[in-house]
């Protein structure tokens, strides 16, 4: 990004910029935690599924989030608007209109795919919270390279934040910073259109409703790859049917395949993945051999020294 575009998401994002900067700083890798048989199907298949946010293990995914902004905007949005209007005459009920107008799809039509952040202590044994709650009888931790993620690109109309964990009265501190950096930077909102204004803050609201859960979550440090196909439809994520848990459900599949012309590059596997920690379970030898066999067919090198069994003491 220019300066000035960076400045420009400073000021919508302020949170995603910082959590970028000091990702990309520390070179900190993510991992998704996933049953074996998950784990499995994304090796074989090369591709992940986002699942519709209503049938994650949190029924408020996103209903959180949206709620907040909601209460946010309506105790807070005076300051806001004066300055909005202050640029653009009449702005406010337009922009009001056409969010108001996206709010049903984006509470019932995102896709979502989940990462945490992992930390380099957790090489060897992994997060025991998140044994507990994705491993089942055999659970897996991907660990990945974190530089695909913010990759500068529209190839799939799919994106990644950082999840805020944030209380009701949290959130509208951080609504009421977003107002301050407006008002701060309105020399520079004055350089961009109205449309572009609306745009930048059509993605700064959606995203703090998608992207923001209930404080007691904190500990998964989740990052978050949304794909709302209403608002942006992808001619390249796979959409199908299929039973997860005994109950059919559509999902939209990312193919783990670089478009280098449209600057996604990173997400094949060999150059994705940096080890799979596979944690607690009866069969350890057994599903270490499996793992090694079907990363080597996916052409991941040195794959026996990439898998790892977790000998945290967990009851499987």
């Amino acid at each position: 990004m220019t300066p000035e575009e960076l400045r420009i998401a400073q000021i919508f994002n302020p949170r995603a910029v910082r959590k970028r900067a000091e990702i990309l700083e520390k070179k900190q890798r993510f991992v998704h935690y996933t049953t074996a048989q998950a784990a499995a199907s994304i090796i074989r298949n090369k591709e992940v599924w986002m699942r519709n946010a209503l049938c994650m293990n949190d029924y408020s995914e996103v209903q959180h989030g949206l709620d907040c902004l909601v209460d946010a905007y309506r105790e807070n949005g005076r300051p806001l608007k004066d300055t909005l209007e202050g640029l653009f005459p009449g702005f406010c009920k337009e922009f009001e209109e056409l969010f108001s107008s996206w709010m049903p799809a984006l509470r019932h039509h995102t896709y979502i795919t989940c990462v945490s952040e992992h930390q380099n202590d957790e090489d060897t044994v992994g997060r025991l919270s998140m044994w507990r709650a994705y491993g089942q009888t055999t659970g897996v931790a991907m660990v990945l390279y974190s530089a695909p993620f913010f990759a500068d690109s529209d190839a799939l109309n799919a994106y990644s934040r950082p999840i805020a964990y944030l209380s009701t009265d949290q959130f509208k501190r951080e609504f009421r910073a977003l107002v301050t950096g407006l008002a701060e930077g309105v020399e520079l909102l004055r350089t961009l259109s109205r449309e572009e204004v609306k745009n930048l803050l059509f993605n700064s609201f959606m995203f703090a409703g998608l992207c923001t859960k209930h404080p007691g979550y904190v500990e998964e440090k989740e990052y978050r790859v949304v794909h709302c196909p209403k608002l942006h439809p992808s001619t390249r994520l796979i959409k199908a049917v299929e039973i997860i848990g005994g109950a059919p459900q559509i999902v939209y599949k990312i193919p783990l395949q670089n478009i280098p012309d449209e600057g996604l590059t990173g997400v094949e596997l060999p150059e994705l993945l940096d080890r799979l920690i596979i944690g607690p379970t009866q069969h350890p030898l057994a599903t270490y051999n499996a793992f090694v066999d079907l990363l080597n067919d996916a052409g991941v090198p040195n794959a026996n020294e990439k898998v790892c069994v977790s000998d945290i003491p967990l009851r499987c």
